[in-house]
């Protein structure tokens, strides 16, 4: 039993898909309530939103709230996992390296932090408690 647990075999098994769906479901929500608060305060921070994409203050904050609040809720669930990540880790990516850019590390302590746990959980996969494993468990069987 320890030498299984000291070196497992088998990172799609049972123990490590229930890791990957706690994970997935912290931190989904986690970043999904960054996404709220943007939502229910949509009309106040429009005007005045960072806007590193040359697109416009509000369009950047339309494309955050995306990627906070629609892209966790597949995140969380497992369904088109690796594509839902994808604007999380550039809207990490854009609040790290760009909004923050000059701030002190505590500053930008935690967009780095998701930044690194979502670029972990991509290269993971969802799992076995994931819509996306039920899918493809569905479409091999046809």
């Amino acid at each position: 039993m320890l030498f299984k647990f000291l070196f497992p075999t088998k990172p799609e098994g049972a123990y490590a898909s229930t890791l990957l769906l706690v994970a997935r479901v912290v931190f989904g929500l986690l970043l999904m309530s960054h996404g709220i608060q943007k939502w229910t305060n949509f009309q106040e921070l429009s005007a005045s939103f960072p806007d590193p994409l040359g697109v416009g203050s509000s369009f950047s904050l339309v494309l955050a709230i995306f990627g906070e609040l629609a892209c966790s809720a597949a995140f969380i669930v497992g369904f088109l996992y690796r594509l839902s990540m994808i604007p999380m880790i550039f809207t990490m990516c854009v609040a790290f390296f760009v909004i923050h850019g000059g701030d002190a590390f505590s500053v930008k302590e935690l967009p780095f932090a998701y930044l690194i746990l979502f670029i972990l959980l991509y290269l993971a996969g969802p799992g076995k408690y994931s819509v996306d494993h039920w899918l493809a468990k569905f479409i091999r069987k046809k």
